[in-house]
């Protein structure tokens, strides 16, 4: 009996462990949040991955629609409460594939790999924003016969539109003074509420032509954030996740090795000032815009409490896998963990989505024609690798045939063309692409990648002293306030030399300045021949704005397709157009 007394005794304690087991599991609620940025398009992989920084021949296959959307399905099959987000540029700056129908193959893949929530980037105001409305709301473009390709491809007629929503939290019209997206979304997960703002940089407008942001306003980031956690509270919401296009840098060689390193603690980037400034409210930060890879831990303005700050590379290289764990009994959050992990083509656990390869490839059968056609060639690679100058042969090949296009007396009368850097965004290699043009050779397709915004050509007048504040507004110091040096490339015959540690807008030698070996005089005036992006004082170019007597031209990418034509094989640029004094 007494034996009898005490197994009943151990099953009835063994019944209150597993009760009490129980309630302890189910007294939080666990979030998966995939969370993915800059995807600029790719619908296509964008290459491979190298698995060390300091090994270039070991790499993995990255990317694609595709196993994005297999990698995706495998985590939602991991926990039913799994939202997917994204921080910004899911579109603009998008190879053709996607950029010749205006972007709609993007978002008719991101409705299908389940997309819930995009924060706008600055690249999704490339065509403005009632082209960005359509893009949330649907219907054909309503000048190009490119748009709605439905029919063809296998989607709906007319495009349908972002079943996903765009926030916007610090863009509003100048004239409503609203928002023009809502400034955040609530979800709920199992009773519990969950707070998703999304917003962009501030500095959108500095680095987006003029007339996609017509009208628009860009708010403080930190203000509107902080601004928005007393509203969120109201409705009883104590777990909050910002979505932002706005970024750091690590020291470190991108590589599968690193992606989860927060090598220098992004210590003097912009989101750690926004971090560092923010309500200890905020539980997770997802980041973009710089296109680089970190998992990080940074302090809000509350002293000691750290926060994940998380980045995905770009192109759909990556995705960020995070485990919110949140209490029920309040909402508030228990734990965050984060890690980034790399979209393996390889990965045989992964099953790619065949409907969205299909979609893609139809997409592929209406593009190739046009991108498949050679313009020309080049003797080897032209790279985006900068000299210690900040140099380099992509970008210099560029102004080179912005110069030819414009150097006519009836076409501008150009003595120098410059182009901006960021507006470079590919190498063209010399191998043969999967295209099969041959080694060499160049198609439209390659050129495009290289310089997709489609940005026309604006010649004016400049005297050489504004020519000087050009040169001086490259650097980190002058009051335009460039945020890292960004150097401009120069069409060949303009040369000059600056110094690292010349003063702020003193680092340009004035007697240093030629064109076609003949010093630009101070007061004399000069032809110079940008982009419509620059002309209108992008990337902080202010002093361009200045310049009189402008004349319109071609299209960027005609330029440099007319100047492969009419010049190839093209040789790689000697790297001597910009001096750096010791």
């Amino acid at each position: 009996m007494k034996i009898r007394h005490i197994a009943n005794a151990v099953a009835l304690a063994a019944l209150a462990f597993t009760g009490a087991a129980c309630a302890a599991e189910s007294s939080t609620v666990k979030l998966k949040i995939v969370a993915l940025n800059d995807f600029h398009g790719q619908l296509e992989s964008p290459g491979s991955l190298r698995a060390l920084p300091t090994d270039p021949f070991a790499t993995i296959p990255v990317g694609g629609v595709d196993w994005v959307a297999g990698y995706i399905t495998d985590i939602k099959n991991k926990n039913p409460n799994t939202v997917v987000v994204s921080a910004g540029d899911l579109i603009g700056a998008t190879p053709l594939v996607s950029a010749l129908f205006h972007d709609e193959g993007t978002i008719e893949a991101m409705n299908r790999v389940g997309l819930e929530i995009n924060a706008v980037g600055n690249h999704e105001f490339d065509e403005g924003k009632d082209e960005l409305l359509r893009m949330q709301n649907g219907g054909c473009h309503p000048t190009d016969v490119n748009s709605c390709q439905g029919a063809a491809v296998g989607t709906p007629v007319p495009f349908e539109g972002a079943s996903f929503k765009f926030l916007a939290a610090n863009v509003i019209d100048r004239k409503s003074k609203n928002s023009i997206f809502a400034p955040y979304t609530i979800k709920e997960y199992e009773g519990v509420k969950v707070a998703f703002i999304g917003l962009t940089l501030k500095e959108t407008p500095t680095i987006v032509t003029p007339s996609g942001v017509a009208g628009l306003g860009f708010k403080d980031e930190v203000r509107t954030i902080n601004q928005l956690v007393p509203q969120l509270r109201d409705q009883g919401v104590k777990a909050i996740v910002v979505l932002i296009h706005q970024g750091g840098v690590t020291p470190t060689s991108q590589a599968l090795s690193t992606i989860n390193n927060c090598d220098g603690n992004l210590d003097g980037s912009p989101i750690k000032t926004i971090v560092n400034g923010l309500s200890s409210a905020v539980d997770l930060v997802v980041s973009g815009h710089t296109h680089q890879a970190y998992n990080c831990l940074l302090a809000t303005k509350k002293p000691g409490h750290l926060i994940p700050v998380t980045s995905a590379g770009s192109q759909g290289r990556l995705l960020t896998e995070i485990d919110m764990e949140i209490r029920k009994i309040n909402g508030s959050v228990k734990s965050v963990t984060a890690n980034n992990i790399a979209v393996d083509r390889n990965n045989a656990a992964i099953t790619p989505n065949a409907d969205l390869q299909q979609i893609v490839n139809n997409y592929k059968a209406l593009v190739q024609p046009i991108a498949n056609r050679v313009i020309g060639s080049i003797t080897a690679d032209l790279t985006r690798t900068p000299s210690s100058a900040g140099e380099n042969a992509m970008g210099d090949v560029i102004a080179d045939a912005q110069l030819a296009a414009t150097k006519a007396p009836k076409f501008g009368g150009a003595h120098v063309a410059f182009m901006n850097p960021g507006g470079v965004r590919a190498d063209m290699t010399y191998l043969s692409s999967l295209a099969g043009e041959g080694d060499g050779n160049v198609t439209f397709g390659e050129a495009f990648t290289v310089q997709p915004f489609g940005n026309s050509l604006v010649t004016l007048s400049l005297t050489g002293a504004q020519i000087e504040q050009l040169l001086e507004q490259q650097f980190v110091g002058c009051p335009n306030g460039q945020t890292f040096n960004r150097i401009l490339l120069p069409s060949a015959g303009f040369n000059y030399s600056w110094s690292a540690t010349g003063a702020d807008c003193d680092k340009v030698d004035p007697a240093s300045i030629f064109i076609d070996g003949v010093a630009v005089n101070a007061g004399d005036t000069y032809r110079v021949t940008i982009n419509s992006f620059l002309a209108d004082g992008g990337d902080k170019f202010d002093v361009l704005k200045q310049g009189t007597n402008r004349l319109g031209g071609a299209q960027d990418s005609d330029a440099l397709e007319a100047y492969f034509i009419a010049n190839s094989p093209i040789a790689v640029p000697t790297l001597d157009r910009i001096q750096l004094l010791p």
